[in-house]
């Protein structure tokens, strides 16, 4: 009788990843996992408690990846760290489009809490721009708008624009919200 062959926690972690990275979460349930180790279901409840465990495994895995590729455009130096962070937001969505969906196109109502904009990057806005840290949260959010949609659009294969054109609007958006911000600013300093 051959011996019988252990499927690991790891195994199980990245079966579970690569099945969601191809073909989405909605992929993942335990009878397709299992197809795509080569075994029975058992090993997953035994290595996991559910598949509501391996479904957190995969996200956290999904987040590693985005902050790797995003740690990595950030330190190419190739555009200031703010556009970096959108830019690599960006090449996300259109390089791991069924993680991007997974992360940042999921309905959150039920999730608690924001997700606030790294202290490091809004340290930069005021740095670059001179904006309190409020000014900074919001003109940050702003950008971020725009960052996702386009975002959301390569992911979902709306368009597909080239890098260039993406850093073009990125910096057609920074600078017009900037002038803005600037003309904010300088007429509520008349009124004073």
């Amino acid at each position: 009788m051959p011996p019988k062959v252990k499927i690991t926690r790891q195994q199980i972690s990245d079966a579970a990843f690569a099945l969601v990275r191809e073909r989405g979460i909605g992929a993942l349930n335990a009878r397709e996992l299992a197809a795509r180790i080569g075994c029975s279901t058992q090993p997953i409840f035994t290595c996991f408690s559910g598949m509501e465990e391996v479904r957190e495994d995969v996200m956290h895995r999904a987040y590693d990846c985005y902050y790797a590729m995003q740690k990595e455009d950030m330190e190419k130096g190739e555009y200031p760290p703010v556009k970096a962070s959108g830019m690599a937001y960006i090449r996300f969505a259109k390089e791991e489009k069924e993680l991007f969906r997974f992360l940042f196109m999921r309905d959150r109502r039920k999730e608690e809490g924001t997700v606030d904009p790294p202290d490091a990057l809004i340290a930069k806005i005021c740095e670059a721009t001179g904006m309190t840290r409020e000014e900074a949260i919001l003109f940050h959010a702003e950008l971020w708008i725009m960052v996702h949609g386009i975002g959301t659009m390569l992911a979902t294969d709306y368009f597909n624009w080239e890098k260039e054109t993406i850093s073009e609007v990125l910096t057609d958006v920074y600078f017009g919200l900037l002038h803005r911000y600037k003309e904010r600013k300088m007429n509520s300093n008349e009124g004073n």
